[in-house]
């Protein structure tokens, strides 16, 4: 572009020269040449012919007007030189128009009669048209609908399939439509919407079905109960112990219809006996329970829901999905049937229900997993059960550890072999279930240990330990058949008679028995071995008599109540109840058919038993008289300040010596059927007096050096040594038979020497023979006589009994003095 240069080529103002005038010309002449071209743009122009020196644009005017003239004159000139040849063109067109409008009018003409001739060959080529154009459609509707009505048929059919909820059959149905038909037709719009609806109806499908599942889950976890107490009744039918036990039962029925049997009764509670925890009464019918048809899981639940749905999973290739979801869900319910109610323990039926919905839960379990391969596996249903298993046994060993009926407890260990024994059939191992029994056989046997205690105190109590009289031969027999007693020197004596023992000792036998009977009944249907049951019998029994038993007896001897002769016949009991231990271990013998010779047998080692409850009565005997004597010497009321005795021994005393002998008396009646017998009822009756004679020496030398007393007269020492006298005579007169010479008089040799001293006044002879085998005066210590001599001095010399000497004979009194000096310096000597 050379536009923007146009400014500086510009004429001059009209003061130039020619030449200026010249550049002028040539420069409008580039403008007007740039204006005339259609292609530049004319703003750039314009604005440089207005942007330059002032009154440019009038010349530019000037020119341009100048120009349009020229122009014009051009045009004139040409306009003029081809005029005549426009004119003889127009006026050869005008003469082509008249031809033109008559060929017009034979053309239309023509038209017209041609139109008329053809109307009706027109009229009937359309129908022809028309009816070809049907046709072709009518075979084209014909071969589509012919692949149409399949499609139609099929999705009627899915329809139908799924109002009957033929689901899986539907899913079939799906598929052909997606894969066969609907490919055939996929251009037309029901067909797309139809394959627009085929995910939908699969969801709904799947969602039907996980409904479906969802509502058979809530309704087996509520009828988990019912499943698995069938299971546990068809465990328990087919079982061998309850098929022996019908054939029992059916030759008892038989023998008493005969009248030759009668049926042996050894119950705890007097309740029917019962097999593995369901009762087995045989007034009941078992031949009605055998008519009766055991029902299965799968009788009792419908499973198709799962089959339906694991089926429509498994077409639809989200079977991972399905199996996933039902062992999660199927692992919260099994949290939820293992969560014990709280009061559990307290009744077997929260127990029997516990039980009854863990089967019922593991039983569809076993179902599903042999019936939909795969759904669940082996090592899935093992993790539930291992689960289980500690969640059980947690469970048991905590509630079980409440119980505190022996009877519930049984009942639960039977409830925990059924348990056991069902799910075992079903394959799962329960060897922890059986190892959790030897804990519940601990907790049972706790239990008959406490019950036991109670039956024992109560036999005590109502014992009122006396010898068993029996009037009549029938008596007799009917104690010996419950307690085993032989005696042939009292079976010869005659009618009445009585027995050495009282009668709790048959009563304590008995249910020593009745306790191996309740023993017996949680070692059944352990799947244990008769030497490992005779063991669990044996141990069981040396509990009840060496802790239960013993504690009770220790109890009994301890008590206010029981006396002397209450404990003279305790230790008889006691003697008795010892012989009869042998029977008991035949009696266990008898049960399990071990021989006691076996190896690694227990043997019953209760007799300790008895042997320390007779050392604890005779211990107590002891104890009790040395009361009693207590108790008469604190009857004693010596007048310490007397000046002579009163000549005859004191009151108190003499009723001490006469209750002593009363006493004694008691004791001909310990046992002495045999050499034995005698021999121990002779040093129990003989230690007793020797005990008493001890114990009364030990405490009339305590009362004469007792630290309150201050001043004793000759007459009070007098009067003390009468009453020593009569104890000397109680003594001698052999209260109580076998004692050797002077033995028993040995036991108040203390009170005789030191009386004797300060009654002879020998002081010579014992300070001259002290410390030799041989002194008269060998029992005295220099300390008791030196505390009973201060006694006997008053250092005031009021009343003093040396007061006389002092008068008469000053070289006495100074003998005394140097008496209590000599008996300090042997005290001094002995303590140094």
């Amino acid at each position: 572009m050379t536009s923007y240069r146009v400014h500086a080529a510009l004429p001059d103002p009209p003061s130039q020269n020619e030449e200026d005038n010249k550049e002028e010309e040539k420069a409008f002449g580039n403008i007007f040449a740039e204006l005339e071209s259609v292609d530049l743009p004319l703003g750039t122009t314009l604005r440089s012919i207005y942007d330059d020196q002032p009154n440019a644009h009038k010349r530019f005017m000037e020119k341009l007007d100048a120009r349009i003239r020229n122009h014009d004159r051009e045009i004139e000139k040409m306009c003029n030189f081809h005029h005549q040849g426009f004119v003889d063109a127009i006026t050869e067109l005008l003469k082509v128009r008249t031809d033109a409008e008559k060929l017009m009018g034979q053309v239309t003409d023509t038209n017209r009669r041609l139109q008329e001739a053809g109307r009706e060959v027109t009229a009937q080529t359309e129908e022809v048209i028309c009816c070809r154009i049907q046709q072709r459609n009518m075979a084209t509707t014909v071969e589509k609908l012919q692949l149409c009505i399949p499609v139609l048929e099929m999705y009627s059919k899915l329809k139908e399939q799924l109002e009957s909820k033929r689901y899986y059959a539907a899913l079939k149905t799906m598929e052909q439509l997606e894969k066969v038909y609907i490919p055939r037709v996929s251009q037309y719009r029901f067909c797309q919407i139809m394959a627009e609806n085929l995910p939908r109806l699969r969801e709904e499908i799947k969602e039907i079905s996980m409904s479906d599942l969802k509502d058979f889950l809530e309704s087996i976890r509520k009828h988990s109960d019912k499943v698995g107490e069938t299971a546990m009744r068809q465990s328990v039918w087919m079982s061998p112990q309850a098929q022996q036990h019908r054939t029992f039962n059916s030759a008892v029925m038989k023998q008493a219809s005969m009248g030759h049997y009668a049926k042996p009764v050894y119950s705890l509670n007097g309740r029917t006996h019962t097999h593995n925890g369901l009762m087995m009464d045989e007034d009941t019918g078992d031949e009605e329970e055998a008519d009766e048809e055991i029902l299965t899981a799968q009788d009792l639940v419908d499973f198709s829901p799962v089959y339906r749905c694991l089926h429509i999973y498994t077409v639809l290739g989200d079977r991972e999905t399905f199996e996933n979801y039902y062992r999660k869900q199927r692992k919260k319910q099994a949290r939820l049937v293992l969560q014990p109610q709280a009061n559990m323990h307290e009744t077997v039926e929260g127990y029997r229900r516990y039980f009854n919905q863990i089967v019922g839960f593991f039983v569809v379990e076993d179902h599903i997993l042999h019936a939909t391969r795969g759904l669940v596996t082996r090592a899935f249903t093992d993790e539930l059960w291992n689960m289980a298993l500690s969640k059980i046994i947690a469970v048991l060993r905590t509630h079980s550890s409440y119980c505190d009926d022996p009877d519930l407890v049984l009942e639960l260990k039977n409830l925990i072999v059924i348990f056991a024994d069902t799910l075992q059939d079903y394959g799962f191992p329960v060897n922890r279930l059986f190892d959790l029994l030897f804990e519940v056989r601990d907790q049972y046997n706790e239990t008959l240990l406490k019950k036991w205690a109670l039956v024992f105190r109560e036999i005590f109590e109502l014992d009122n330990y006396s010898p068993i009289p029996v009037e009549t031969e029938d008596e007799y027999k009917l104690v010996v058949s419950r307690f085993p007693f032989h005696d042939a020197e009292i079976e010869k004596q005659d009618f009445p008679k009585k027995l050495p023992m009282s009668q709790s000792v048959p009563q304590i036998y008995t249910q020593v028995k009745e306790f191996i009977y309740a023993s017996l009944k949680f070692s059944e249907s352990l799947h244990r071995s008769s030497t490992e049951i005779d063991d669990m019998l044996r141990k069981s029994t040396n509990l009840l008599l060496t802790r239960t038993l013993s504690s009770c007896l220790q109890n009994l001897i301890k008590k206010p109540h029981i006396g002397l002769t209450e404990l003279v016949q305790i230790i008889i009991n006691t003697t008795h109840l010892e012989q009869a231990c042998r029977y008991l271990e035949e009696f266990i013998t008898n049960i399990t058919n071990v021989s006691p010779e076996t190896v690694h047998t227990t043997r019953l080692y209760g007799l300790s038993t008895f042997k320390d409850a007779r050392h604890a009565a005779e211990g107590e005997i002891y104890t009790k008289l040395n009361q009693k004597i207590d108790e008469f010497i604190q009857l004693a009321d010596y007048e310490w300040g007397m000046a002579e005795s009163d000549g005859r021994a004191s009151g108190y005393l003499m009723d001490l010596i006469n209750f002593l002998r009363s006493t004694f008396q008691v004791f001909t009646h310990l046992p002495n059927n045999n050499n034995d017998h005698a021999s121990m009822s002779g040093k129990v009756a003989q230690t007793a007096c020797m005990s008493a004679c001890k114990h009364l020496s030990t405490s009339l030398m305590q009362m004469l050096l007792d630290t309150e007393l201050k001043q004793i007269s000759m007459g009070a020492i007098q009067q003390f040594n009468l009453d020593v006298i009569q104890c000397e005579l109680f003594a001698s007169s052999e209260p109580v038979p076998g004692f050797q010479g002077d033995t028993l008089q040995l036991a108040f040799i203390d009170l005789r020497q030191l009386l004797d001293l300060f009654m002879v006044w020998d002081w010579s002879t014992y300070l001259a023979d002290y410390g030799q085998p041989t002194s008269k005066y060998l029992r005295v210590n220099p300390a008791t006589a030196l505390a009973l001599l201060e006694k006997m001095k008053d250092t005031s010399k009021k009343n003093n009994i040396f007061s006389q000497f002092r008068k008469n004979d000053r070289d006495k009194q100074k003998l005394i003095e140097t008496v209590v000096k000599q008996l300090r310096s042997l005290v001094n000597g002995m303590s140094s």
